[in-house]
């Protein structure tokens, strides 16, 4: 099996510190994944939360439009028609029906600002998904460097860039 062995030049010894980078690259691919998997995850709901304030806040409008065309039918009925009890009957429902409206709309209001306060936070988790996943990309291109460079700098520098993005990465899962 000799197609599996490591050879060696001669004088060569076992790059001990390239295999920890190796297993250091390895676990920052991993962390990557996750974080990647999570951005991708948070900006979907970001999206759906949106969509769901966005229709709640169609759904206030017709409330409203609603509420505006039985005021003006009030208005209207009150000025062209002559006061008999039919007339008092329909002045009555269109009053409460535009009642009804106004405080439908102020509930549907509600819950359109709270959809689109939850947009918002995952708006921010994302972002923080984001930049953690750049950082932690850099980190891992940057370790890898060593590889070619053999300078021991440049896993530093990624594992510093690693350590921030991994932080990053799971400060939005805690938001």
């Amino acid at each position: 099996m000799s197609e599996i062995e490591i050879k060696y030049e001669d004088g060569q010894e076992p790059d001990n510190f390239g295999r920890s980078i190796g297993i250091l690259v390895g676990v920052i691919g991993i962390v990557l994944a996750v974080v990647t998997i999570a951005s991708h995850r948070e900006h979907t709901a970001a999206v759906i939360h949106k969509t769901e304030a966005n229709d709640q806040w169609s759904f206030y409008q017709a409330k409203k439009i609603r509420e505006h065309v039985l005021d003006v039918g009030v208005d209207m009925l009150g000025v062209l028609a002559s006061p008999s009890a039919k007339m008092q009957d329909t002045v009555a429902k269109m009053t409460a029906d535009r009642d009804r409206y106004a405080k439908e709309s102020d509930a549907i209001k509600q819950q359109a600002e709270a959809m689109e306060s939850e947009s918002m936070r995952a708006e921010n988790r994302a972002l923080r998904f984001d930049v953690g996943e750049g950082l932690l990309e850099l980190g891992l291109v940057l370790c890898s460097l060593y590889f070619l460079s053999k300078k021991k700098s440049f896993p530093a520098f990624g594992a510093c860039a690693a350590l921030v993005g991994a932080l990053l990465g799971i400060s939005g899962f805690f938001m």
